[in-house]
């Protein structure tokens, strides 16, 4: 067999055998490994409690049309119930997957929990482990009532840590009780009495809410009416282009109160309009 046969074979046996050997310790670390965020953790920045308090004061369509120029146009998803409908929901994306239950991957689970020394039941190791200006993003195939994640309980535990509340690609329980929890509102699918079923296998790995990536650290914004996602580096850009953008719109709505010019020039303003918005801006 020539060298470069034998090189060919080599190489064959390596890939069939798997690419790398992981270091032992990998599997226990406190964040599932995953490959996406190895490439994309050199150009993500931490999303600060400074900057989660500017988001939250901003209107979400304001943001969404800033997001769609920046190049994210499936950054939101409608549609989700919240225990409190009328507070808006801002901060940082803690993140974790579900998957239905099966023995051996439960047995797994267990060995992994042990090594990593965290809760087996990820409900409660997220009231250990959310941090200040966390929101918990759980991905738990979009289901009702098989997709249920926590009770009252549990959230109290995450909102005592830190967490500001939850986005559910699932369910959960006690409502009643999360209805009453100020300052933690809770997104989710649906709704049910049911305790959880399936098993928490990944923490903080990129996940699915509707048709929506969110990734380990994304800036969520979130109201009744839907909830966004987006890269945290982007924030600065975001809160300062959505001033600009809420600036303009109250702008427009002061003209239509005047009533001096025609609609059509008001919405969307017209060029003399346009003009006297930048000029009125400068001066501010």
């Amino acid at each position: 067999m020539g060298i470069q046969m034998m090189a060919a074979v080599a190489i064959t046996a390596s890939l069939c055998a798997g690419q790398v050997t992981p270091d032992p310790k990998l599997r226990a670390s406190r964040d599932t490994y995953h490959p996406v965020m190895e490439v994309l953790k050199q150009q993500r920045t931490e999303l600060t409690v400074a900057q989660i308090d500017e988001l939250k004061k901003l209107p979400i369509e304001a943001v969404w049309a800033v997001l769609q120029r920046l190049g994210y146009t499936n950054c939101f998803h409608a549609g989700l119930q919240s225990t409190r409908p009328a507070e808006k929901l801002a901060g940082r994306a803690l993140t974790i997957r579900y998957l239905p239950r099966r023995p051996d991957l439960d047995e797994a689970m267990n060995t992994l929990a042990k090594e990593g020394d965290w809760p087996r039941a990820y409900n409660v190791r997220a009231a250990e482990e959310a941090k200040p200006g966390d929101v918990l993003v759980v991905d738990l195939g979009g289901t009702v009532p098989d997709g249920v994640f926590f009770g009252d309980i549990s959230a109290l535990g995450a909102q005592m840590a830190g967490a500001r509340g939850a986005v559910l690609w699932g369910s959960t329980r006690d409502l009643s009780e999360l209805r009453l929890m100020e300052g933690f509102p809770v997104l989710a699918v649906g709704f049910d009495p049911k305790g959880a079923v399936q098993v928490g296998v990944d923490w903080n790995v990129p996940v699915r809410v509707g048709s929506v990536t969110v990734i380990p650290g994304d800036a969520v914004l979130a109201d009744e009416e839907a909830v966004l996602f987006f890269p945290p580096q982007l924030a600065d850009k975001v809160i300062e282009q959505v001033k600009t953008y809420v600036e303009r719109e109250d702008y427009e709505r002061d003209l239509a109160r005047q009533k001096k010019h025609r609609f059509r020039d008001v919405y969307p303003m017209s060029p003399e309009l346009q003009k006297q918005f930048e000029e009125t801006r400068k001066k501010k």
